[in-house]
């Protein structure tokens, strides 16, 4: 399976983040299912693209072409950045259709962004959160060369106990 990882374009926004919508509630890592408020940022991809780096993967090319994943990558310093740092880029919201997974696209997108990453001025790290149940995430990110940061695991809703998000970085 051939997998072309790019810029999503403005009329696939939709479809990038229905696939984000659907691979975050079919997997669970939603604690209040369709009514957590967290869902319409997942699927507002032209937000997300005004302020960051929207990547998308990509089988087949022209007409039959068709998006099965996609990413949000901010640059050193970018609006969207959660955990990020002075010197450090963010991986957000990565996400691949359930029927592609385990066919590479995974890792293509978040490659992808560690290659960003190398070529921002001024970027020494990648960083990410990542929920405790991202199991195949967390194979992904190893591979990689991605390693636990547990120092800066945090709680997005400090308001909720049981929310912590862990952290992976990777020095480049």
């Amino acid at each position: 399976m051939d997998i072309v990882i790019r810029r999503a374009r403005p009329e696939e926004y939709e479809a990038v983040g229905e696939i984000t919508a659907q691979a975050y509630l079919g997997d669970g890592l939603l604690d209040f299912g369709e009514s957590d408020e967290y869902l319409s940022e997942l699927r507002d991809v032209a937000k997300r693209s005004a302020a960051a780096d929207v990547l998308v993967a990509v089988l087949g090319t022209g007409v039959g072409e068709r998006v099965v994943g996609g990413v949000t990558f901010v640059p050193s310093g970018g609006p969207m950045a959660d955990i990020a740092r002075e010197g450090e880029a963010e991986i957000r919201m990565l996400a691949v259709a359930k029927e592609a997974r385990g066919h590479g696209a995974g890792a293509a997108l978040v490659r992808a962004c560690v290659e960003r990453a190398r070529s921002t001025d001024g970027c020494v790290r990648v960083v990410l959160s990542t929920q405790r149940t991202m199991h195949s995430a967390h194979r992904i990110y190893g591979r990689l060369g991605f390693t636990r940061a547990p120092d800066r695991d945090w709680n997005p809703i400090p308001d909720l106990d049981d929310i912590m998000l862990l952290t992976y970085e990777l020095t480049l």
